[in-house]
């Protein structure tokens, strides 16, 4: 079982995910099985992997947390980057995309939240590690993305986008009403960022999504996927209801971070001000 302290035998569903025992029989077959999945498609979704009665208690810390965070505008393009600082001709780099969304960093998520503790197990880690097929694995080192939420309210989307990072770890916290998909190109460019498939990917943007796939998601799946090598992002939220995730970021060096810049990019005028407080913005 998992260790007293580790915080996730009342949260995670172990006895359909055995996360906690995967040098078992029981346990190496569903670890062999999830690997296989991931090799093969790029992604690995375990819907109900946060019992049902443990996802109310997370929505409803999220949600008291979701109170005290502000919204931000993000503006960029597929790589992440801003339109006007890129030096790039190419169409794909000058296509400038928009959204706006709560967002929690790290910094204002508490560790007594079940999310932080989630996050911050040993067990859920080493699963992650080993399903990438990883000889090592941490979590983010720096202070506002390693662990963040986002609330996509009514109207808005996730804008197509890579990640900077191999593989995305995600929980779905609440879905949409309506709306709300997550779509992906699979495998839209290699490891190098080489050999992108620039004509799909601007039909993609165009509003053509016979080329891409989508993962159907109820509340309370943990979904890996293989970000940075797949174009993706999350329809327009319909409805009432705002669609909840939180992100779970991990790096195969310990205690990476990310560059100031990226993180006003990100998280707007809350960490410019912490940041220049510093004097390090």
């Amino acid at each position: 079982m998992a260790g007293p302290n580790d915080g996730i035998a009342n949260i995670v569903d172990l006895e359909r995910y055995p996360i906690h025992v995967l040098d078992s029989a029981q346990g190496q077959q569903f670890l062999v099985d999830c690997q296989a999945h991931m090799t093969e498609h790029g992604w690995l979704n375990l819907d109900g992997f946060v019992r049902e009665g443990a996802i109310r208690m997370l929505g409803d810390e999220v949600d008291a947390l979701l109170a005290g965070a502000e919204k931000v505008s993000i503006r960029r393009n597929i790589y992440g980057a801003k339109v006007e600082d890129t030096k790039s001709k190419s169409d794909l780099a000058r296509h400038e995309l928009s959204y706006h969304a709560l967002y929690l960093a790290d910094d204002q998520i508490p560790d007594s939240a079940r999310v932080k503790q989630l996050y911050c197990s040993d067990t859920v880690t080493d699963f992650v590690r080993r399903v990438l097929r990883k000889e090592t694995l941490y979590r983010y080192g720096d202070e506002f993305q390693a662990l963040n939420i986002i609330a996509l309210p009514p109207g808005n989307g996730h804008a197509w986008h890579y990640d900077h990072n191999e593989c995305a770890v995600t929980l779905l916290l609440q879905a949409a009403g309506q709306g709300g998909e997550f779509f992906f190109i699979p495998n839209s460019r290699d490891r190098n960022g080489n050999n992108e498939k620039t004509e799909i990917i601007r039909q993609f943007l165009a509003g053509d999504r016979s080329c891409a796939k989508t993962i159907g998601r109820g509340a309370g799946a943990f979904t890996l996927f293989r970000g940075e090598f797949a174009v993706h992002g999350v329809t327009e939220v319909e409805g009432t209801m705002p669609r909840i995730s939180a992100v779970l970021t991990y790096d195969e060096k310990e205690g990476r971070t990310a560059s100031d810049d990226v993180n006003i990019r990100i998280y707007g005028p809350r960490v410019e001000r912490i940041l220049a407080e510093r004097g390090t913005a």
